[in-house]
């Protein structure tokens, strides 16, 4: 009896997930898709027919897009922030994360736990003593006055996915490296950082991805217009051309594609890293 009723359950609770993932899926593809679609249109064409196909189909605006520089000096800006970013992040959390898992010291899970509590300290918070200490240090209108605070918020996640990494690692491995002459060192640049590369590319996609979006303190730093970022370039956008939608959804869907490709990539990596963080715990 009690099988039977299991066996009734199973497929209703199959249907019940089902229903749900497509409902969720369809909240995210289809702004997605109007904004593609929406893109190939005319203003006219959107406000007669905003979710049919194009007719006809307009390369227009596209095509004006990936030829501005409007586009393509923001889009720059973003890959050099995010870069810098990520750089910064990555290198000075692992050798935190070094640090934390593999030396014991005196305050070692207060110091970690201080930085544990950095993932709840809401960014919109630091904004202003943050744009006051920039400008002390005359970082305005300098890519540097994005970078390292960017980075110094990514150092929680980084340092929380990275140290639970290198705890997996066997003593085992370590006490071999230093019978070969490995110092602290030579094991964390030799051995302990190929053998993180899942890890490392996870904190580089969470880092480059925060950057890329990114839009409050782009804002507040950069008041030189050649010094936007890919977010501010898409609200300028927006209000230089209010009235042709077409041509900003164009905008819209052009500025996505880098972070979606780049995620793309490295997704297959970023699962592994976070499987081996979570794996390590257990």
């Amino acid at each position: 009896m009690s099988q039977e009723m299991v066996g009734s359950k199973s497929p209703l609770k199959s249907v019940g997930l089902h229903i749900v993932s497509i409902f969720v899926a369809a909240i995210i593809v289809v702004p997605v898709m109007f904004g593609v679609l929406g893109g190939f249109k005319t203003n006219g064409q959107l406000s007669t027919n905003p979710l049919g196909l194009p007719k006809p189909w307009v390369f227009d605006n596209y095509a004006e897009i990936l030829g501005s520089q409007h586009f393509w000096i923001p889009m720059m800006n973003s890959l050099i922030v995010g870069l810098g970013t990520v750089l910064l992040v990555v290198g000075t959390g692992a050798a935190a994360s070094y640090v934390f898992a593999r030396f014991a010291f005196k305050g070692r899970e207060f110091f970690f736990t201080v930085f544990s509590v950095g993932l709840m300290f809401p960014f919109a918070v630091a904004i202003l003593p943050l744009f006051i200490l920039l400008r002390e240090l005359n970082l305005l209108d300098n890519p540097l006055g994005v970078i390292l605070p960017q980075a110094a918020f990514g150092l929680p996640i980084t340092i929380i996915v990275l140290r639970s990494f290198f705890r997996a690692i066997p003593v085992e491995v370590e006490e071999a490296a230093t019978l070969d002459g490995c110092g602290p060192w030579g094991f964390f640049w030799r051995i302990l950082l190929p053998m993180a590369r899942p890890a490392l590319a996870t904190v580089s996609v969470l880092a480059i991805v925060a950057s890329w979006n990114n839009f409050m303190l782009p804002l507040v730093v950069f008041t030189d217009p050649d010094w936007w970022t890919l977010p501010i370039g898409v609200q300028q956008f927006q209000s230089q051309y209010a009235t042709d939608l077409a041509k900003i959804l164009a905008y819209v869907v052009i500025a996505m594609i880098p972070a979606l490709a780049f995620y793309a990539v490295a997704e297959r990596q970023l699962i592994g890293g976070l499987t081996a963080s979570d794996s390590s715990k257990g």
